[in-house]
């Protein structure tokens, strides 16, 4: 599992919580058959309009992943999930026999198309904007929180 990002995490608190979930993830997941999560930074874009960031943008995100890969989108405009949801996706993409799962995170001015149109599903943390680092929080906390959920451990309460 992978998640690929558009900007890079600086040191501090918000990186410290990303790694310790991380490692929570990589010890639950493990025992369940799911290896990561890695992540793949990619440098932000400095082209001069918003439509030639996303583009240059999605190319490099596209070219990061295999091209067989079950791609993921976070997108404000993505369907909103329930953590539930989230781990009942993650458990049939690993039933479905997908080698590979990457997570994309998009730039300031989101996914360009190629992106929304390759990914096999698309999603959102609501209708909230949340700034990318925080989103990267959010995302690793809920792939810790599905690996829980599968495996029955108390940490999920509905």
């Amino acid at each position: 599992m992978t998640i690929v990002a558009i900007g890079r995490m600086k040191a501090g608190p918000e990186r410290e919580l990303i790694s310790r979930y991380q490692k929570r993830f990589s010890a639950s997941g493990r025992n369940l058959g799911f290896s990561g999560p890695d992540i793949q930074e990619i440098a932000e874009s400095r082209a001069s309009s918003t439509n030639q960031r996303k583009d240059e943008e999605a190319a490099k995100i596209l070219a990061t992943v295999p091209s067989d890969a079950f791609l993921i989108a976070l997108d404000e405009h993505g369907k909103p999930v329930s953590s539930s949801e989230f781990s009942n996706k993650i458990q049939q993409i690993q039933h479905d026999r997908h080698r590979d799962l990457a997570i994309l995170i998009g730039g300031a001015d989101g996914h360009g198309d190629r992106v929304l149109q390759r990914a096999n599903l698309v999603i959102s943390f609501g209708r909230m904007t949340w700034p990318h680092q925080f989103a990267r929080l959010l995302l690793v906390e809920q792939l810790y929180r599905a690996m829980t959920i599968l495996s029955g451990h108390p940490y999920h309460r509905e």
